[in-house]
């Protein structure tokens, strides 16, 4: 019943006494920790974790108000529950002034005692959960968050809606900063454990020897350094939703013992062979093509399929169209509350050069590409000066040959690629037609036919024009 619950620590010299607390509490599904003196309690709370002590007043060596005395100092949140069989109101006063959150006098019955822990657990409870809704301060995990009128984002948004309400484990693809993280966030704030923790855990940021103890915590002594119980991360999420992030980097020996984890809930910790079980909803998500790992024999299949309930994959910024300009003015609204600015539009040829780039870093670089131009920005709406000249994040983009998908034609596939090819040249030259054209053999008329078929947006460089154009007329 309390599993979840880290152990009463008993402090008491008297051996009988400490026998019949840890079976009154035992019986009620507390764990038990019991030592004989005040000294030895302070050595095991150095070490470990308690969710509250019962002490008695008269100790061999160290007394119990000393011991009191030193918890409050060292551990001033920790609950002491004093106990005596020289019970006077002086001595419950003191002990209350000394800090103990309440005094029993021997003998007592077992439903005071009971009484008196049971008020120790919920305040425990009710401290945890305030760290965890702390902890979750001002996130916004809400479906309008996920920005964006394009037909995929439309199905996802959908989508989202429709398997949120359920438990079903989803498996979220897609390149890094397509938003992933703000879709699992989405499902857990639509379900209905959204009172319950939300729980991330990235992978690929903690190093394997450490990560399965983050996952599952670790006994004391389980291995150098583990100076005390630490409870896990699915304990911590227990009644909410987990979400791991970069899955596919995970090592094959955790992939395994996450295997079994995910056939009922239940888990050990490392060093330890109780078995512990939690309800809990799982969201993965990686950027990696998850069927070459496989394949690789980097990721197990069975774990694929475990995890594979539902799929959403999450398309790149370059394939999302006016998607581009809509997350833009997101951002922008966004940022200039934060700056108080008065920036509140971005110009027609800004709009025009961020649908011209191919964004390999997707949502994130354009996120990080509005605020840097609203810094810089000094007119009443972003320029296309303030834009970065995206000379090296072009770079990064290699142009590949179009993998063909179920439901695409030839001629679909060859117009995306087109579409990508004259995009990212565009980015490199600056909207340049004229460059452009040149670099692609093309007149400038015939480019802007392409585009036209292609429903490629970009500048219409009047000043280019004009160049030429009195360039021709000083040639003639």
């Amino acid at each position: 019943m309390n599993t979840s619950l880290p152990p009463v620590l008993v402090v008491d010299d008297e051996k009988n006494m400490r026998l019949s607390l840890g079976t009154v509490l035992g019986d009620e599904g507390y764990a038990v920790e019991a030592v004989e003196s005040g000294e030895a309690g302070l050595a095991r709370l150095a070490r470990e974790e308690f969710f509250m002590v019962i002490t008695d007043a008269r100790l061999g060596g160290m007394s119990g108000y000393e011991f009191l005395g030193r918890v409050r100092r060292e551990r001033p949140e920790l609950p002491v529950l004093m106990m005596t069989a020289y019970a006077t109101p002086k001595l419950a006063v003191d002990a209350i002034k000394a800090g103990a959150v309440d005094y029993l006098a021997k003998p007592f019955a077992p439903e005071e005692l009971l009484h008196a822990v049971g008020r120790c657990a919920e305040r425990h409870r009710l401290l945890r959960e305030n760290a965890s809704l702390r902890a979750r301060a001002g996130e916004a995990w809400r479906l309008e968050d996920i920005v964006g009128e394009s037909p995929p984002m439309r199905e996802i948004r959908q989508l989202i809606q429709t398997v949120a309400p359920t438990d079903a484990r989803v498996l979220i693809l897609g390149e890094s900063g397509t938003g992933k993280e703000l879709v699992a966030g989405a499902l857990h704030s639509l379900s209905g454990r959204s009172k319950g923790s939300y729980v991330r855990i990235n992978c690929a940021a903690i190093p394997e020897t450490l990560l399965e103890s983050e996952l599952f915590g670790h006994e004391k002594g389980a291995f150098t350094g583990a100076l005390k119980q630490k409870a896990g991360r699915v304990e911590e999420a227990d009644g909410g939703t987990i979400f791991l992030d970069e899955i596919a980097d995970m090592s094959r020996p955790l992939q395994a013992k996450l295997l079994r984890f995910l056939e009922d809930g239940s888990f050990s910790r490392v060093g330890g062979t109780q078995e512990l079980r939690v309800s809990v909803r799982l969201v993965a998500a990686t950027n990696r093509d998850i069927i070459q790992s496989i394949r690789e024999g980097q990721f197990r299949e069975d774990l694929f399929h475990r995890l594979n309930v539902v799929q959403l994959r999450l398309p790149p910024l370059r394939e999302r169209g006016e998607d581009v300009v809509l997350l833009a003015d997101h951002f922008l609204k966004l940022f200039t509350a934060g700056m108080t600015r008065r920036v509140k539009s971005l110009s027609r040829a800004a709009r025009q050069e961020l649908l011209a780039h191919h964004w390999p870093g997707n949502v994130r670089e354009l996120k990080n590409v509005i605020e840097r131009a609203l810094i810089l920005e000094k007119a009443g709406e972003i320029q296309a000066s303030s834009l970065p000249d995206f000379q090296l994040e072009s770079q990064l983009h290699k142009i590949a040959a179009p993998k063909a998908g179920g439901n695409e034609s030839l001629d679909e596939l060859l117009a995306n690629f087109e579409r990508e090819l004259i995009g990212g040249m565009l980015a490199r030259n600056h909207c340049s037609l004229t460059r452009t054209a040149e670099q692609l053999k093309l007149s400038r008329h015939a480019l802007r036919y392409r585009m036209q078929r292609l429903n490629i947006s970009a500048t219409t460089d009047d000043e280019e024009d004009k160049t030429l154009a009195a360039g021709k007329e000083n040639g003639s």
